[in-house]
């Protein structure tokens, strides 16, 4: 029953979370709206015990890709380009089709739950630990290198994208 009720409550907050990411005019509280998106599909795929899915969730896409957009939108001029992010027809009429096809998949995914359609025999998945573990005695032996670079790779990108945003005539420049 609390398993139900935690599950519930990280879908419904999924759910504002993404309506929220749609729909503020802030690029930097949309990517932030992004974050509690990923956040709440972790926490979903902990009460589904997938905790290897869980942590892949937080640290490539809450982790690496909101901080890649956070980069992106640092680059950009939002003094100078704040139209292109809220009017406009074209704008508005994606948001208008995004949310008409978002409301389509929840509609079509509660009524296949609440159907007959879902509640075929499913295959039993077994433990799988065996597995796990030889995956990740290949990934942090065999593959450390790469692990390594990436990270490398991304902190060379952060601090390249700050400094860019700093400079003379960026985006983000002191007025001192």
């Amino acid at each position: 029953m609390l398993e139900n009720i935690v599950f519930y409550g990280l879908e419904a907050l999924v759910i504002l979370s993404a309506l929220a990411m749609i729909s503020i005019r802030s690029p930097i509280y949309s990517a932030l709206c992004l974050v509690m998106v990923m956040v709440g599909v972790a926490g979903i795929f902990v009460t589904l015990n997938a905790y290897f899915l869980a942590a892949v969730q937080l640290i490539v896409y809450a982790g690496a890709v909101t901080v890649l957009f956070v980069m992106v939108v640092m680059m950009i001029d939002l003094k100078k380009n704040g139209r292109s992010f809220s009017k406009g027809l074209l704008g508005n009429s994606l948001k208008a089709f995004s949310v008409g096809l978002i409301w389509s998949l929840i509609a079509t995914s509660v009524i296949y739950v609440f159907s007959d359609i879902g509640r075929g025999d499913l295959p039993k998945i077994s433990e799988g630990t065996f597995q796990m573990k030889e995956l990740a005695a290949h990934l942090f032996t065999k593959y450390i290198f790469g692990f390594e670079a990436i990270c490398i790779l991304l902190l060379l990108v952060i601090v390249g994208t700050v400094a860019l945003s700093r400079a003379k005539g960026g985006t983000h420049v002191r007025n001192d």
